[in-house]
């Protein structure tokens, strides 16, 4: 596919919508191209916003941020709302585009093909500190219809009883997961820098041969594979899917298909969308897809439960394991409970867990409401803390708007901005596994 700026095809396409705001005219341009629109709206605006199919994002005070192109901006402005260009999806492509390898689309991030080929070769490069495991099966290939294993990685230094499928081996843990929402590219890829950084650094780096001589490393890079697919198979225009590819239920054309695996966890499940065709569709059932039961049966087979059930049963001081889930965009540290706007039994101590990962990173640190503005249920992070006390965060990477803004940032934002801000971040959750809450 050409290369071209799809940055100022998306300032085309917003300056006839922003023409009409104003009440003037503008030359035909493409207006399918999404570019964030910010619509001022309160909270429960922007709550009915999505549950009615608009593609709502994390907004500030007083707005929303709703992704689309000029047929969204119209249907906006005939609900009585006033949206104003935000910022461009995609960014401007490197001159280089056309040459990148078979395995790679939009400047460089990776299909799903290469992370299955990259822990293969991690595996056999280190056998002494990685093993790799298919834990599960994506919806597509569970229909026979194409599709990929969902695939982990455990990197230690092997010892008896080290990255087996136990809740008793005996170093504790670290579990980081990525790209469950497909769309959030840099995700995967920062998953991919530290799984390399560990299994090639082990030889030279004290500090990733501390971490793997004590601890458990576990990443699944592609959380979300057919999703992924779906993103890659736009190539130089990447589509826009951030669910799975289960396409059942509600007649949903193009990437308006699937449901939300960050919807669809067996903890708190119900109070997301039912709509089937929007973006937070939590799915008909608690734990319906593949690729959650393949998250969740990960999850009990390597951490014991270590918390009571209910809502204030806090996990005792003594418990282990860390948890991230990386999601894009916003540049927070979210911290449980996600399904409700009560702060958990953990707070404290996630505060100051929080603020240790925050010194690398620099991201704000708080609940849904203190940072993305919204309760979501049936997440992956509120699953492996509310069922088995896991220390579990989510972290939001990039900025909201520029070059490495949004779902799409360009491509050298991973290694200019994202890793060296991450990296010491994913290190100290390595570092707190034995002792999450005693920070």
């Amino acid at each position: 596919m050409a290369s071209r700026s799809l940055s100022r095809l998306a300032l085309a396409a917003t300056g006839v919508v922003l023409s009409a705001l104003l009440g003037g005219t503008a030359a035909a341009q493409p207006a399918d191209t999404p570019v964030f629109w910010r619509v001022p709206a309160t909270a429960a605006q922007a709550q009915a916003l999505a549950a009615a199919g608009f593609d709502v994002e994390e907004g500030d005070a007083g707005a929303a941020y709703v992704v689309g192109g000029q047929a969204v901006a119209n249907r906006l402005l005939a609900l009585g709302y006033r949206p104003s260009f935000f910022d461009t999806v995609y960014k401007e492509l490197p001159a280089q585009a056309n040459s990148l390898a078979a395995d790679t689309f939009y400047g460089g991030y990776r299909t799903v093909t290469a992370h299955e080929n990259h822990l293969t070769a991690v595996a056999a490069a280190h056998p002494d500190l990685a093993t790799k495991y298919t834990i599960g099966q994506s919806w597509k290939k569970t229909q026979g219809q194409g599709g990929h294993d969902v695939q982990a990685i455990c990197l230690t230094k092997k010892q008896a009883g080290d990255c087996t499928l136990s809740t008793a081996s005996p170093k504790p843990k670290l579990f980081l997961m990525a790209q469950i929402h497909a769309r959030e590219l840099s995700t995967g890829e920062l998953a991919w820098r530290w799984i390399d950084y560990l299994a090639d650094g082990y030889a030279t780096d004290a500090t990733a041969k501390s971490i793997l001589d004590t601890t458990e490393v576990w990443v699944v890079p592609i959380a979300n594979p057919d999703g992924v697919d779906i993103v890659a198979s736009g190539g130089n225009s990447p589509k826009l899917q951030r669910k799975n590819a289960d396409n059942t239920r509600g007649g949903c054309t193009g990437t308006n298909i699937g449901i939300d695996l960050n919807r669809n966890s067996t903890f708190k499940w119900g109070g997301d969308s039912n709509s089937p065709c929007a973006e937070t569709y939590q799915g008909a059932s608690a734990g319906s897809e593949p690729e959650t039961q393949a998250l969740e049966k990960l999850a009990r087979a390597i951490f014991p439960d270590q918390r009571g059930t209910g809502n204030n049963d806090p996990a005792p001081s003594t418990a282990k394991g860390t948890m991230i889930t990386l999601h894009s965009y916003g540049n927070d540290i979210i911290i449980p409970w996600g399904f409700t706007q009560a702060t958990s039994p953990n707070d404290a101590q996630y505060r100051k867990l929080g603020a240790k990962y925050a010194a690398s990173n620099g991201y704000l640190v708080g609940t849904n409401e203190e940072t993305v503005g919204y309760d979501t249920s049936g997440t992956t992070d509120d699953f492996t803390y509310g069922e088995l006390g896991v220390a579990s965060v989510t972290f939001e990477v990039g900025g909201s708007s520029g070059t490495c803004g949004g779902f799409l940032p360009r491509y050298t934002c991973v290694d200019s901005t994202f890793w060296p801000k991450n990296k010491g971040a994913f290190i100290t959750a390595a570092k707190a596994a034995a002792a999450p809450y005693q920070q």
